[in-house]
C-alpha cells in the first residue's frame, strides 16, 4: 500500500501531539498543584505563604520559640492566565485503572470580610491549610518519608508525673528544661556561674526566677541522667604536658593550703602565646578548674569550629566585665580571682552566647557549631588545680544557683528584681525592686533541695526567711493579695489591681509545700499555713481559668475590665503539668478532672454548648 508524502507528514504530527500534549498537561498540573493553596489576596490576614514546619510542634516550655519558617510564593513562569481552569489529578477507580479527578477553582468568602481561593470537588470544598493554620491556630507538617500530613491542635507536650512529688526529688518536669540556651539568657556569668537575663533589659541583670529554674533543671537532670564522663587533665601532680613559651616562664608543683597544686608564671599579654596544654577534646565540653592569681591573669580555651573559619578563643579574665567580644575572642570576667575560685563552664554555651553577640552585630543568622577543644592557655602568675573536662556538671550548676540565692537575699527575705516591668499593654507597671511570688517559691524549692542534698542548714534558713514576703500585701511591695477581698493569692506580678497569674501562683505553692514538708516542726507553721490558704483559694478559683477550649493565663479581664489573656499552648500545658503534680499530693478531684479536660482541649475538643 502506498502513501503520499502529505499524508505521512500529517500522521507524524498527529503522533507527536498525542504524546506531547498529555505530557505538557501533566507538567502544568504539577506546577499548578505545587501552588495549589499559595494564592494570597491583599485583604486576607490569614494567608501568608508560611511553610508548615515540624519545628512548630516542638516543646519548650519555657520557653516560647515557636517561630515558623517562611517561604515566598512561587510565581507562574509561563505567564498563562489562570483565572479559569480546572486541576486534574490521577485517581484509581475500583478496577485499578486511572481516571481523572477534577478540582474546580472556587472563591471562599470568609465572614463576608475577604475572599480566598479554594478548590471544589463536587460538593466538597478544600480550604488552604495555610489559612486554617492561622485562622484556627492549628499546626501541621507534611512527611515525605511515608507520604502523610500530620495535623496537631497544639505544639506543646504534657508530662505525666512518674512518681509522687517530693521535695527531694525531680522538680516537676524540669529535667527537660535547658535554661542557659534560651534566647533571653544573655550569658552565664563568670562571676557567679548563674544566668544573666536580657528579657526586659539588653544590658543584662540577675533574674531570680531564671536562676532558680537554672538550678532546679540541673538538679533534676542530675537525678535522671547517667553519671557524667570525666577526664582529668591536671590535678597538681603531673605538669609535664604543659608547654612553656620561653625560658622566662615556668610551671611547677607546689603546695597551697596543704594541697598539691600547679604554680605558673608567664607574660599576661595576649600578644604572647602563654603556657599551653594541648587537648584535642571533642566529647567532654564542660570545663572546671580551681584558679588563683597573684594579681592579674587569664585562662584561654582555643576552639576549632566546624565552620572552618579558624579557631575561636574563649578567655576568662580577671575583670568584672560580664561578656565582651572582640573579633574571634570572647571574654568572660571572673572577678579579681586573687583568692581561690572554682569555675565550671559549659564551653558550648559560652561560645554560642559570645558568637551570638558577634553575629548579631554583623546582622547574620547562622548557627555556631563547635568542632573540638584544641588547647588551654594560661597567662599571668598564679596557681591552678583540678583541670577537668566532663560530659556534664549538673551538681556544680545546681550549687552555683543555690549559693547565689543565699548571697543575694535581702533582709525582707526576698530577691528584688532590678528592672521595670510593664504589663497589660502598659496599663500596669512595676518599678525596679519588685518581688515575685513565683520567684520566691521556686527559690524555696531550690534551697530546700540544696539543704536536703548537702545537709547545710544555711540553705534551709534562707528558704524559711523567704516566706516573709507572703505575709506582705502587694500594695506594700509584698506578693500577697486577695481576690474579691476573699481568696488569698500570691502574685507572680504584684500589681494593683492584681493580675492573678495562674502558673506563677501554683509555683509559689510548690515552694511552700517543699518547705512545710522539710522544715522542723517548730519552723514549719508559717509555710504550712500559707500553703493551706493558697490551696483553698486555688480549688475555689481554678475553674475561672477554664475557657471551654483552653485555659486563661491570668484574670486581667476581671480586674481590669479588658479582653481575656488566653494562655498559649506551652503555658496551657504548664497548667496541666502543675495540676497533675498537685494531684499526686492532694486528694481533691478537681485537679485530675480539670487536667483531663484541659488535655482534651489540646486535641481540639471543646466544652458542650447550650
Amino acid at each position: 500500500m502506498r502513501y503520499n508524502n502529505k499524508l505521512l507528514i500529517c500522521l507524524c504530527i498527529f503522533g507527536v501531539l498525542a504524546i506531547a500534549v498529555p505530557f505538557w498537561k501533566c507538567t502544568n498540573i504539577n506546577k499548578q498543584d505545587n501552588n495549589f493553596f499559595r494564592k494570597e489576596t491583599a485583604v486576607n490576614p490569614f494567608l501568608d505563604g508560611d511553610v508548615i514546619s515540624e519545628k512548630s510542634k516542638t516543646q519548650n516550655v519555657d520557653e516560647s520559640d515557636k517561630n515558623d519558617l517562611e517561604q515566598d510564593e512561587e510565581e507562574d513562569e509561563d505567564g498563562a492566565d489562570d483565572n479559569d481552569y480546572k486541576v486534574e489529578k490521577a485517581k484509581e477507580d475500583e478496577n485499578g485503572k486511572n481516571e481523572a479527578l477534577t478540582y474546580d477553582k472556587v472563591d471562599c468568602h470568609i465572614n463576608n470580610e475577604y475572599t480566598i481561593e479554594c478548590r471544589r470537588d463536587n460538593e466538597e470544598v478544600y480550604i488552604p491549610f495555610t489559612f486554617l493554620r492561622k485562622y484556627f491556630e492549628v499546626y501541621g507538617s507534611y512527611s515525605d518519608e511515608d507520604d502523610h500530613f500530620d495535623w496537631q491542635h497544639s505544639y506543646s507536650k504534657v508530662y505525666q508525673p512518674k512518681e509522687k512529688y517530693s521535695p527531694s526529688g525531680v522538680f516537676m518536669f524540669f529535667e527537660h528544661y535547658n535554661v542557659e540556651v534560651r534566647e533571653r539568657v544573655k550569658c552565664i556569668s563568670g562571676l557567679t556561674g548563674v544566668p544573666v537575663s536580657n528579657q526586659w533589659s539588653p544590658k543584662g541583670y540577675y533574674y531570680p526566677i531564671q536562676i532558680a529554674q537554672f538550678g532546679l533543671s540541673h538538679y533534676s537532670k542530675h537525678l535522671t541522667e547517667p553519671k557524667p564522663k570525666v577526664q582529668i587533665y591536671e590535678d597538681g601532680s603531673d605538669y609535664g604536658n604543659w608547654k612553656l613559651p620561653d625560658k622566662m616562664s615556668f610551671i611547677r608543683s607546689t603546695f597551697q593550703n596543704g594541697e598539691k597544686v600547679v604554680e605558673f608564671k608567664t607574660s599576661e599579654s595576649f600578644e604572647e602565646p602563654g603556657i599551653v596544654l594541648n587537648l584535642g577534646e571533642e566529647d567532654n565540653v564542660i570545663l572546671s578548674f580551681d584558679i588563683k592569681f597573684v594579681k592579674n591573669g587569664s585562662v584561654t580555651l582555643v576552639l576549632q569550629t566546624r565552620n572552618k573559619n579558624g579557631p575561636t578563643l574563649v578567655t576568662y579574665i580577671c575583670s568584672n566585665t560580664m561578656m565582651m567580644v572582640s573579633g574571634k575572642r570572647i571574654f568572660y570576667g571572673i572577678g579579681a580571682a586573687t583568692s581561690w575560685r572554682h569555675l565550671t563552664r559549659d564551653i558550648i554555651v559560652d561560645f554560642q552566647k559570645g558568637a551570638s553577640v558577634k553575629l548579631a552585630r554583623n546582622k547574620k543568622r547562622r548557627k555556631a557549631l563547635l568542632g573540638k577543644l584544641v588547647s588551654l592557655k594560661l597567662r599571668g602568675h598564679g596557681w591552678i588545680d583540678n583541670v577537668t573536662f566532663s560530659s556534664s556538671a549538673h551538681v556544680a550548676h545546681f550549687y552555683d544557683a543555690a549559693d547565689w540565692l543565699v548571697s543575694n537575699q535581702n533582709q525582707n527575705g526576698g530577691w528584688p528584681i532590678p528592672v521595670k516591668r510593664r504589663l497589660a499593654d502598659g496599663a500596669l507597671e512595676l518599678p525596679p525592686g519588685w518581688y515575685s511570688a513565683m520567684g520566691q517559691g521556686q527559690a524555696m524549692s531550690l534551697l530546700v533541695r540544696a539543704y536536703l542534698f548537702s545537709k547545710d542548714e544555711t540553705y534551709l534558713k534562707s528558704a524559711l526567711l523567704a516566706t516573709k514576703l507572703f505575709e506582705v500585701k502587694s500594695s506594700n511591695n509584698g506578693v500577697m493579695t486577695h481576690f474579691m477581698d476573699k481568696h488569698v493569692w500570691y502574685e507572680e506580678y504584684p500589681t494593683t489591681p492584681g493580675l492573678f497569674v495562674l502558673n506563677g501562683f501554683i509555683y509559689s505553692l510548690f515552694g511552700l509545700y517543699d518547705l512545710k514538708m522539710t522544715a522542723p516542726k517548730g519552723s514549719r507553721y508559717s509555710s504550712e499555713r500559707l500553703f493551706n490558704a493558697g490551696m483553698e483559694s486555688l480549688k475555689a478559683m481554678l475553674l475561672m481559668f477554664d475557657t471551654g477550649s483552653g485555659s486563661i493565663y491570668d484574670l486581667r479581664h476581671v480586674t481590669l475590665g479588658i479582653a481575656p489573656n488566653l494562655a498559649r499552648w506551652d503555658y496551657h500545658t504548664t497548667h496541666i503539668n502543675q495540676l497533675l503534680t498537685l494531684a499526686s499530693i492532694d486528694d481533691s478531684e478537681i485537679f485530675p478532672e480539670t487536667a483531663k479536660r484541659w488535655t482534651s482541649y489540646m486535641k481540639g475538643k471543646r466544652a458542650d454548648h447550650n
